[in-house]
């Protein structure tokens, strides 16, 4: 019983030697990381003890949280390897701080690092559900369906909003794979950005005047890819047939439409719902409109109030930049109202794309062609207060959002 008992101490003291060295290529070497804190200059008094920051192993996905000391650092003994670095802190109702280092290199030695904080305030009007990824086919057939798109907006705050001359789009890579030309790397490991996102293939608007289409606090604005019955002919899918409905409709820029389930938009879709295409790039042949199934970057924005947007993008030379043969218009990142980045949990590579001020995270997405979509949370005690339903925005999708396992326009 004696020799038994020591052979099995052995095989697991064995074992568990070989599982910690293909789980850590660096071994068990203990690397020390210091990490500062800087808030901008006009808000330096939100520094304190008590701020979280969060370490997460890219290799592992391992997650480590420090709360900073009375001078804003925090410190951490993790094993030799490669991290991602995050802070979001929430200090009020209506103050947001992100900040973000992408890489951060602990397997050679240790490091001292300074994270920079952007300040945000939340939002008015919110990207609340994005349904990209498809449902399966009905049995017995084994395929997928994914022109059921679409993209449910929120009003948050306690004012009406009005959809008017609002524009939605996507940014680009398509995919988060992807390689991405419109950001660098410096050498502490900050992701570098343009002083614009530059979008692919149409920027989107809504129609009306100024005051056609207002959205009251609490209320939401839904935009369906194909507006039709999907229902009809994929049991797991959605109707966006449905009065109110907004639909990215266009015959002249987008003909390919008429390969879908009908060549107009459902019988409950008011024509003065089509969105209207402000902009399709000028190289651009495609017919039919393209939104990543697995991991769009999603993106609502509004020129400054005065602003001629038009005369803008009818400027290439001012507002286009082409990437090969691909041309792509440059939004400034300071119109944007609000961005979702999606990443494809199912790569290795995940690329950002949208500027950390915009979204200082990302939100997973696991399950193409299963019907998921991806949810933003809701804040039950700030909807308490208000008497309607208010969703948590911290301008960081890693925290703000969820994948929920049907769609919530789904009966």
């Amino acid at each position: 019983k004696t020799m038994k008992k020591l052979f099995c101490i052995l095989s697991c003291l064995l074992a568990a030697g070989c599982t910690s060295f293909e789980g850590n290529p660096y071994g068990e070497t203990l690397r020390s990381l210091s990490v500062q804190v800087v808030y901008p200059e006009e808000y330096a008094s939100f520094l304190r003890e008590g701020v979280p920051v969060k370490l997460t192993d890219r290799n592992s996905s391992n997650v480590y949280t420090a709360l900073t000391d009375a001078r804003g650092v925090a410190a951490f003994d993790v094993a030799a390897g490669h991290y991602r670095l995050s802070v979001l802190d929430r200090p009020d109702a209506s103050s947001v701080f992100n900040g973000a280092v992408e890489q951060v290199d602990l397997a050679g030695a240790d490091r001292n690092v300074s994270v920079e904080l952007k300040y945000a305030k939340p939002g008015t009007i919110l990207i609340k559900e994005i349904y990209s990824g498809g449902c399966p086919q009905d049995p017995p057939a084994t395929g997928s369906y994914a022109d059921d798109k679409y993209i449910v907006l929120h009003n948050n705050s306690f004012d009406t909003y009005y959809l008017d001359g609002l524009c939605l789009g996507m940014v680009a890579p398509y995919n988060s794979n992807a390689n991405n030309p419109w950001t660098s790397t410096d050498p502490s490991g900050n992701i570098v950005f343009r002083d614009y996102a530059a979008m692919p293939d149409c920027i989107w608007m809504f129609p009306g005047t100024g005051t056609d289409f207002p959205l009251e606090p609490g209320e939401e604005a839904v935009v369906a890819y194909y507006g039709v019955d999907h229902t009809q002919t994929y049991s797991q899918s959605v109707n966006l047939n449905r009065k109110g409905y907004f639909v990215l409709y266009d015959m002249v820029h987008y003909p390919g439409n008429r390969l879908h389930p009908t060549p107009t938009p459902g019988d409950q879709i008011d024509e003065s719902h089509y969105m209207k295409v402000l902009k399709k790039t000028g190289t651009n042949t495609a017919v039919v409109y393209v939104i990543s199934q697995n991991s769009p970057a999603v993106i609502l924005f509004r020129a400054p109030e005065g602003f001629d947007l038009d005369a803008y993008l009818a400027n290439d030379l001012e507002s286009a930049i082409a990437s090969g043969s691909v041309v792509y218009s440059k939004i400034p990142w300071e119109w944007i109202v609000d961005g979702v980045e999606v990443c494809n949990l199912s790569e290795a590579t995940r690329n950002k794309r949208l500027h950390t001020d915009v979204d200082a995270g990302y939100v997973g997405f696991s399950a193409k062609a299963q019907g998921h979509s991806l949810y933003r949370r809701l804040d039950e005690e700030a909807t308490a207060s208000a008497g309607f339903d208010r969703y948590v925005d911290t301008n960081n999708s890693s925290n703000d959002f969820y994948e929920r396992e049907t769609q919530s326009l789904r009966e």
